[in-house]
């Protein structure tokens, strides 16, 4: 008897088995901040000038995106952009700097 082998990276699993997602977005294109909020009522913030198709976009397109599989992505129509709550995460955990001990 084969058994089912889960082959999430521990990303994927707090997504998918946590039911992790986003449930909204925020910019403030003057300070070129986007919030990303999520459903554990924590906040992650990305510059908009770091993503090559958002960096151009008007307040208006901007504002115009979709959830993508009830919260896992996001989808810009105006702009042709998608971005994952797992790039997202992987973008979060890249930028912690751990101190260096002295």
């Amino acid at each position: 008897m084969s058994s089912f082998n889960n082959s999430y990276d521990t990303l994927e699993s707090i997504i998918f088995e946590g039911g992790l997602r986003i449930i909204g977005l925020h910019f403030h294109k003057d300070l070129d901040l986007m919030l990303i909020v999520l459903n554990n009522k924590k906040v992650l913030t990305r510059n908009i000038s770091s993503i090559k198709k958002l960096k151009n976009a008007t307040p208006e397109q901007l504002s115009n995106y979709n959830l993508i599989s009830n919260g896992v992505g996001v989808h810009w129509p105006d702009v042709d952009e998608d971005l994952s709550l797992k790039g997202f995460l992987k973008e979060e955990i890249s930028s912690v700097t751990v101190p260096m001990a002295s």
